[in-house]
């Protein structure tokens, strides 16, 4: 049976990465897809990872209705095996329940990529309405990590080196620094809680006026038994 499947987790764990895997471990078996993505850091209507691997793709505008799409796709007699949707935290709700119409009465595998809650912790619409519909919410192994070198879990947005909390929910960024006015890190919990990421970490290690326990590094916890 058909599926979708919504692979998820912060930044820099490698989604895009998995995305184009996934559409080059299809094609070599003969099958045909079709992916998309919104807002991609590269630009318009391009799938791209930070390994610097990029594919063609159809940019999703909020008019998009992809079970029409998949429908005239049909109707020309072009065969759709798949769906390969980055960035999906960025799609409508109603347009993540018009994947899983598709995946139900087509039979078309869907497989949605992106991260579940945005710079305030707040899950974005279109994950959470992946979360509700999926057959499978898959989080990838692939680990990011925060500067203390622990797990993060958290994606920060920071503007001229400075965490921030509050504005739009959506603003193009990388994690690249240096990418521009907006950029996004990944946190662990408790750096993220205590708004540290890793330009105040640097600018507290040299002040004199910020004890060591202000700066505290992420205990590793010890192996039990």
């Amino acid at each position: 049976m058909a599926e979708l499947v919504f692979f998820s987790g912060t930044m820099d764990c490698g989604k895009s990465t998995l995305a184009l895997q996934m559409d080059h471990n299809h094609l070599a078996r003969g099958q045909r897809g079709l992916i998309f993505t919104k807002l991609d850091r590269a630009g318009q209507s391009v799938l791209s990872s930070r390994l610097g691997l990029s594919t063609r793709a159809i940019e999703v505008t909020d008019d998009v209705d992809f079970w029409d799409y998949v429908v005239a796709e049909a109707s020309h007699l072009a065969k759709v095996d798949y769906l390969i949707c980055d960035e999906a935290q960025f799609y409508r709700p109603e347009q993540v329940e018009q994947l899983a119409r598709i995946v139900d009465e087509m039979g078309v595998d869907v497989y949605a990529f992106g991260i579940t809650a945005d710079f305030r912790t707040e899950l974005f619409p279109g994950s959470r309405r992946l979360i509700e519909l999926a057959d499978r919410v898959q989080v990838l192994q692939v680990e990011a990590l925060c500067w203390c070198g622990n797990r993060a879990t958290h994606n920060a947005r920071v503007i001229d080196g400075v965490m921030v909390v509050e504005g739009a929910q959506v603003v193009v960024g990388d994690t690249a620094a240096g990418s521009g006015e907006v950029e996004y890190e990944v946190l662990c919990r408790r750096h993220y809680m205590r708004r540290m990421n890793s330009a105040a970490a640097r600018a507290a290690a040299t002040s004199p006026d910020v004890l060591p326990i202000d700066l505290e590094i992420c205990p590793v916890p010890l192996p039990r038994g």
